[in-house]
């Protein structure tokens, strides 16, 4: 199980390095096209990059405070820190939104023109193939660790696919005499990444709360837990997730003639078929007498 860990440490550490490159090497691109044509929907994009690059400087930080191992002050960890970052990337993404608006807004009522479309097309082509083999990885990770932040991160560069490939759209109609769809297409943009921010804002607030996990996962709990012999029910199961973490709070139901030797020892081989099953879980067991 250690070892499992180790892994997905290793693995956050380097995603968010990749993100946080991506989105540099992003911004810088897409600043020279904006600069050079003109385009709301250019600067939309751009918007949502240096949004991505905020982001992931927070889940830079925000994810090796995380993996901090548990403490004297905190001895629950520091995973809370990956559903603060989670939010704070909600409130940064909600803001572009709104800044989006306002300046496309001012297009639609000062127009100007568009110029380089066939740069512009270029250079978002290229930032779709970074950010597919961005969300490739991303992906992998969150398979392998679950982790909050690194879903949220993965959920602007997925929108940044979107908003690409309406990019592309709107430039392509700028060049056969549709120049309105540019600032229309920067405010379609900016209400998905609005619906993005609520997203995360929810499940970050969702851990932040102590929500308790997905009904499936609870299941999975119960029947390791009626898979041993001695055990008779388990009621009052609890369960939360900081960062890496799924702490897991049960009691288990025994025969009530077990002596409390038997009955410890009876909850430590459930307690550690659970951990094996989940790993990085935090299993605590209370034996209650089963009254029948």
């Amino acid at each position: 199980m250690q070892h499992d860990i180790e892994k997905n440490a290793r693995l956050l550490r380097s995603v968010t390095l990749a993100s946080t490159l991506t989105a540099l090497t992003l911004i810088s691109v897409k600043l020279v096209t904006w600069l050079w044509t003109g385009s709301v929907s250019i600067l939309a994009s751009l918007v949502d990059s240096v949004m991505d690059a905020i982001a992931s400087l927070i889940n830079l930080a925000a994810v090796r405070y995380s993996l901090v191992p548990a403490d004297a002050e905190h001895r629950f960890g520091h995973g809370k820190a990956e559903s603060l970052a989670g939010l704070a990337q909600a409130a940064f993404i909600a803001g572009s939104a709104l800044f989006l608006v306002l300046h496309a807004v001012d297009r639609i009522l000062h127009p100007a023109p568009v110029q380089h479309t066939a740069a512009g097309i270029a250079v978002i082509l290229f930032s779709l193939v970074l950010t597919l083999a961005l969300l490739a990885f991303q992906r992998h990770v969150i398979r392998r660790t679950g982790s909050v932040a690194i879903r949220a991160d993965a959920l602007h560069y997925a929108t940044d696919l979107l908003s690409g490939i309406g990019v592309i759209a709107a430039l392509l109609l700028v060049q056969v005499g549709f120049p309105v769809f540019d600032p229309v297409l920067a405010i379609a943009i900016a209400g998905y990444i609005l619906y993005g921010a609520w997203r995360i804002g929810r499940d970050a607030l969702d851990h932040l709360m102590d929500r308790e996990l997905d009904h499936e996962f609870r299941a999975r709990i119960r029947r390791l837990a009626l898979e041993h012999g001695e055990v008779r029910g388990i009621h009052e199961l609890r369960t939360r997730q900081a960062g890496q973490v799924s702490f897991i709070q049960l009691h288990l139901e025994m025969e009530p003639t077990l002596t409390l030797a038997e009955a410890h020892a009876i909850a430590d081989q459930v307690e550690a078929e659970i951990r094996s099953a989940l790993p990085g879980s935090d299993v605590i067991i209370h034996q209650d007498p089963w009254q029948g």
